[in-house]
Parts: C-alpha cells; structure tokens; sequence
C-alpha cells in the first residue's frame, strides 16, 4: 500500500534527481573537473537542497510569508554580506497587501519574479518598487499593494506570470549585516480576500510540495545550460582581474532593475595580490564581494571578503585602493581571498547617478605592498 502513495513516487524521483544532479551536473560538462571544485559543487547542493525545502516544499501563493533567502549558512544565486532578502510566493490572480519597516536599510526594493511557479528558475524580472517609489513613514513603516487594478502610488503590478516577490535590504555598515542574527527586517504579506485555514496536508499536498523541491534543484543545476563565456551579460568579464563597465542588467532574472553591476574573475599565484583602484560613484548603495564559482559568497561572518562605502578607507583625492590578497598585507582596504586561487569579483550600484567609473586592477609581488 505505502509504495503506492503519491508522495513516495514523488520522493524516489527526487532521489533520481539527487542522482542526476551529482552525475551530469558536478562534473566535466559544467566545467567542474577539480577536486576544489567538486567539493564546493557539492557544499553548493547542500545548500540548495535546504533552500528548496525552506522556499518551495510548504509553498502557498494562497497564504504567503516571506521567508528570507541566503544567510552565513546557505548561500546561493550571488548573495551579499550587505544585504538580507526575503521571498515570497504569490498567485498573479489575487491582491496583496505588503507591510514593513526598512529596519536602518539604506535601500528597500520589492521584486516580481516572474515564470518561477510550482519551484521552477524565473524567467525574468517582471516589475521592482524601491523605496523612493513608495511612501515611508517617519518611524520606517510602510505599506503597498500588490497585484490587482492601478494605483497611482503604493502599488506593484503582478502580470500573468508572476510567480515570487522577492525583497532586497541594503546596509551600508561597517560589519556585515546579513551575518548579525540579530538583525530582522519586518514584513508581512496578506492577501486581501479573506480565507479559511489551509486544508490539512496530506498525500496529494505533500507530493505536490517534493515535486516542487524537484523542480527547484533541476531548475538551478541541470536544467540550466552549460556556461558557454559566449553568452555572458556584457558587464561580466571572462578576463582575470579586468573589470569591465558597470551596466544595468535589464530583465535578467534575479536581478534589480535599478542597480548596476560589475563582475570579473581574480587569479592569483601565492605570492601575488590585486591592487584595485577606483572611484565610488553617487549612488544608494555600493559594494564589492568575493564569490566562488558558484556565486556562494566567501566567508564573511569571519573574514573581510568585501567592502563597502562604510568601511573603506578612501585615499586623499577621495578615490580607493584595494587590496586583494592571500594574508594581510597590513594596509586599508585588505580583501580576503581565504587563500583561493581563484574566484569572481563582484561590484554593486544601487540607484547610480551618471556614469559609474570601472574599477581597475593591477597584480603585483605582494612583498611590494608597503604597510
């Protein structure tokens, strides 16, 4: 009887899945070829799998909650030791009602993702509200709508095929935010036709919740192509340690509207380190971080893995000078690459204002680095 039930099938092909993913995609095709990279592939499923279970397995568009994201410990889709996030399922045919405090964030946005229904990777950006574009009140509260008829103010559209929302906090600090446990960001999600409580979960629910699980590790691993270098954004470099012209990333899933980025690859030998010079431009937000190839940020709960307008220290023409090394060269500015010969850099500007100046690197002996 028990191997006839809809959530064992469900469960054994999500083990066929678990089976799949490690054989096709941590290995040869996806580049994965070294050891290094073999195990970080695997932390990188780990991750994934706790984060299906937290975002789709309970999923109900019905009775949303937004639940946050990444944290220290989960890391996934290029995270950000400046900024929390949270996501939220909805369904495009009702009416939300969001509220919350911007909690000390120096910028608040409310993303629509849209074709990421039942646990799939989104299609693209369908719509961002930030918070110039809403009303805030003097305590940091505020309250918007979402989804049904136009409104002139408060209001975010949820198309056709609208799927998730996803809420982006920004702390310009001179500790990371996203590694404080103590650091909440209020929010709450309601639709606003009323509704009974949620039916009981059982065989058909608990299947449906496994097949999104499903869906959402296929979706992120070997559902996604190859990385071909042919078929990158311009903004994101192939070339070590060449950074190429922050640009807006248009409708690219997962992404803002509102910012611009930038992102290359660093090689370095042992005894080498990355001198970058730049200039911050006039913006809400900016930084800088540290990604394995995997976009899973470095460790920043305990190592300086990025850097921020708040904690750099600026050179006397106002301009910075980075230092991407290996140890601590005993200089401002030092950038932890935890020993890792290789990563990607990756630069954020939120609500830029002009042309953003691309940073630029240089490799020197780190024995010539003064103190």
């Amino acid at each position: 009887m028990g191997d006839a039930t809809k959530s064992r099938e469900a469960f054994r092909t999500l083990l066929d899945a678990l089976a799949e993913i490690d054989r096709g995609y941590v290995g040869p095709a996806y580049g994965i070829t070294e050891p290094g990279d073999d195990a970080d592939a695997h932390r990188l499923l780990m991750h994934l799998i706790e984060s299906a279970i937290v975002q789709e397995f309970e999923s109900d568009p019905a009775r949303p909650e937004f639940r946050r994201i990444v944290t220290p410990h989960r890391k996934a889709l290029g995270d950000n030791p400046d900024a929390i996030y949270y996501e939220a399922p909805v369904d495009p045919r009702r009416v939300y009602r969001v509220r919350g405090n911007l909690a000390g964030a120096v910028y608040t946005s409310i993303t629509v993702e849209a074709g990421a229904s039942e646990g799939r990777y989104a299609t693209r950006t369908a719509g961002v509200v930030n918070d110039t574009q809403f009303d805030v009140a003097g305590d940091g509260t505020f309250e918007l709508i979402v989804g049904g008829p136009p409104r002139d103010r408060n209001w975010l559209e949820l198309p056709p095929d609208a799927a998730h929302l996803t809420t982006r906090h920004y702390f310009e600090e001179a500790e990371p935010a996203a590694a404080d446990p103590l650091r909440i960001v209020p929010l709450t999600i309601e639709p606003l036709e009323p509704l009974p409580p949620a039916p009981t979960w059982d065989d058909d629910s608990i299947a449906a919740g496994i097949r999104r699980v499903t869906t959402y590790l296929r979706g992120r691993t070997v559902d996604q192509p190859p990385r071909t270098g042919t078929d990158l954004p311009s903004w994101v470099s192939t070339t070590p340690n060449v950074f190429p012209k922050p640009e807006k990333p248009g409708t690219l899933a997962l992404s803002a509207f509102d910012a611009a980025y930038s992102s290359a690859p660093y090689a370095l030998a042992p005894d080498e380190a990355l001198v970058i010079t730049g200039r911050w431009p006039t913006c809400r937000f900016a930084n800088v971080v540290l990604w394995n190839r995997f976009l899973q940020t470095y460790d920043y709960a305990h190592r300086r893995v990025g850097l921020n307008r708040a904690n750099t220290v600026l050179e006397p023409d106002g301009g910075f000078r980075m230092v991407l090394a290996h140890r601590d060269p005993g200089i401002p500015n030092w950038i932890d690459t935890e020993g890792r010969p290789s990563g990607q850099l990756f630069w954020r500007f939120f609500l830029p204002e002009g042309d953003i100046e691309a940073p630029h690197g240089s490799v020197v002996r780190f024995d010539s680095l003064a103190p």
